[in-house]
């Protein structure tokens, strides 16, 4: 097992090495797998949403270990669809950083909400995430290597969050609320142009 410090360290040094997120319509190659794997954990907005979801599950424990994971990648793959599909969703960027910010402070302040109350908060997230991703897809490509390109790399990411938050488990429990905290920062940084 990997002790709870290297652990943070990596995860910190993994989400300091991130480029600015990308989530524009018409920004970078959509069209493979590569590409939709390569989005998530090419921007800090995405990285730190993904691995924040894994943390609040890991820190409510019990069923939103899966369930939280689940819904936003399953929201997410449907917000891709709308997107593709030219469907409009109003206030995508605007929400997406809001995701940052919200989900940091679910994390910084171990907000203890139900698992229901949970899912309909990070599905809503998980709907501006993935119709940004589905409006990248360009008109004479299906997607589907995009989506599951992001699918994968997004499970990958929750699952940093969630190892992270039970390494820490009960007596680092301020680790993971400080990268909550963490990842709320950003989230401002980013709306005001300073990250």
């Amino acid at each position: 097992m990997i002790p709870a410090k290297r652990l943070s360290l990596s995860a910190i040094l993994f989400l300091a090495a991130a480029m600015p997120a990308y989530a524009h319509v018409g920004v970078g190659t959509t069209s493979s797998f590569t590409a939709g794997f390569m989005h998530p954990v090419s921007g800090l907005d995405h990285m730190t949403v993904m691995v924040a979801v894994g943390l609040w599950a890991a820190l409510k424990g019990g069923r939103a270990i899966w369930a939280w994971p689940a819904a936003f990648v399953g929201v997410m793959l449907g917000g891709a669809a709308l997107g593709i599909a030219h469907v409009p969703v109003p206030f995508i960027e605007p929400g997406i950083l809001a995701s940052v910010v919200a989900l940091g402070l679910l994390v910084a302040l171990a907000i203890d909400l139900p698992v229901s109350a949970g899912v309909a908060i990070i599905g809503l997230f998980a709907l501006f995430h993935g119709h940004a991703h589905g409006t990248e897809v360009p008109e004479n490509a299906g997607g589907l290597e995009y989506m599951a390109g992001f699918a994968v790399a997004t499970v990958l990411l929750h699952a940093v969050g969630i190892a992270a938050g039970l390494s820490l488990g009960m007596r680092f429990r301020g680790l993971a609320r400080a990268a909550g905290a963490a990842c709320a920062a950003i989230g401002v940084g980013l709306a005001f142009g300073v990250v």
